[in-house]
């Protein structure tokens, strides 16, 4: 089972899709087995995180602020955009897919987890995700 989810984001940040990917999953028909969610960008990424405390995404978005700059002038390439290399320097020390165990019908996620979108660019962005279920 192969499914496309659309996410509409706003600016950069965490965006959890735990939800859509779940209900995904669960009506796919397969009992035992391995979901993996894949990202079609290269300027956003998928990540397992925290979903229990906001304050967890809040301090991994002002770490990746800190580490990774929106500063023009530090690079090369600036032809999208002073948000775009930075987008594509967070998109490649994160991860574009991840991979879970379904079982019994359902993710195997522990019980703080959550399946989060990482937008890195600035303004209004539509985001493809691809669900896998197999």
């Amino acid at each position: 089972v192969n499914v496309e989810l659309e996410i509409v984001v706003e600016r950069p940040g965490l965006y959890e899709v735990t939800q859509q990917v779940s209900e995904i999953v669960s009506g796919s028909g397969v009992d035992e087995g391995l979901a993996t969610i894949f990202i079609r960008h290269t300027s956003a990424s998928l990540i397992i995180q925290e979903n229990a405390d906001p304050s967890v995404l809040e301090d991994l978005q002002a770490w990746m602020d800190r580490s990774v700059p929106q500063d023009a002038q530090l690079y090369a390439h600036r032809a999208e955009g002073p948000d775009d290399m930075p987008a594509h320097i967070r998109a490649a020390i994160t991860t574009s897919s991840v991979t879970i165990p379904v079982m019994n019908g359902r993710m195997a996620l522990g019980t703080w987890q959550g399946i989060f979108l990482w937008e890195h660019r600035n303004g209004p962005k539509q985001r493809h995700i691809i669900v896998s279920v197999h």
